[in-house]
């Protein structure tokens, strides 16, 4: 990393990797200040959307050394998009982040459609961002983080054998969720952001009843907006009582689950919801 991005991102390094399914990530690794692991062998939390997120989440990592609310120790391994691609990322994360087969919502492609008419999508765009919600696949992004990324991860910067986590926001908070009841064992707790369970058909509804009366193991931290359910953005509120309907359902079967309504919008909350995670389930 240049001695520039150095100076905002402290004790941070970047390396690209491919997946076995041919696609390139960026991955910035944010380890403890003064980080020694022969001595202290550290936990990852996994931040997904990286190019948006890593400004905004690895910073925080200096909560470990708050003298009036400590957070457990963590190295903050935040994945994006790398090259060229990287300028794509919003759209790019619609293939890994959603789960397969899941429905594109009516809200949603009218949320597009109205970005289109402000400008802040050509219809080339629009049209290639609709493309990926056709074609998702985060059963292969959720093996690529816990098959190939964390053993090298594990490698190169010694972590803990146990502890690791995970937090997404918005469709990585989809992406949370979808990780959380597929029953993967690497994480310990997982924080789903605002998750983007937009339609009632959602794919995260079927995988609640596949469950049946069992839960996993693994701690679930979940935060909505405020503005999200009283705006007047109909993909929002159905995303905010989407939540509130899976929350209903995970704690009516006494799961290890908590939640949070944060005063942010959806695009202020992810920082907001990733402190809240931290809090939550990674507080000393």
């Amino acid at each position: 990393m240049s001695t520039m991005w150095q100076g905002c991102l402290a004790d941070t390094d970047y390396f690209e990797m491919r997946s076995s399914g041919g696609h390139d990530y960026g991955v910035w690794v944010t380890t403890p200040p003064g980080y020694d692991p022969a001595t202290t062998p550290t936990p990852a939390v996994y931040v997904v959307d990286g190019n948006f997120a890593v400004g905004q989440t690895a910073p925080l990592i200096v909560t470990q050394a708050d003298p009036m609310q400590r957070i457990q120790p963590y190295i903050q391994v935040s994945v994006g998009y790398a090259g060229e691609e990287a300028q794509h990322w919003d759209r790019l994360r619609n293939r890994d982040l959603v789960p397969p087969g899941e429905p594109v919502a009516k809200e949603l492609v009218d949320a597009v459609g109205m970005g289109f008419q402000a400008g802040a999508r050509t219809r080339e765009e629009s049209d290639a961002y609709l493309a990926e919600l056709r074609d998702t696949h985060a059963d292969a992004f959720l093996s690529f983080l816990t098959a190939e990324l964390h053993p090298r991860i594990e490698r190169d910067y010694g972590t803990a054998t146990s502890g690791h986590g995970l937090f997404g926001y918005s469709y990585g908070g989809l992406f949370s969720l979808y990780a959380w009841l597929s029953g993967s064992t690497l994480f310990g707790s997982i924080g789903a952001g605002s998750p983007g369970v937009i339609g009632e058909d959602s794919r995260i509804f079927a995988m609640l009843e596949e469950l049946g009366d069992g839960l996993p193991a693994a701690e679930l931290h979940v935060t909505v907006n405020d503005r999200e359910l009283l705006g007047d953005l109909t993909v929002y509120q159905n995303l905010a009582k989407n939540a509130a309907t899976v929350l209903h359902r995970l704690t009516s079967r006494g799961g290890a689950v908590t939640s949070a309504v944060l005063r942010e919008t959806h695009v202020t909350g992810l920082q907001a919801s990733f402190l809240s995670y931290l809090r939550t389930c990674r507080a000393r």
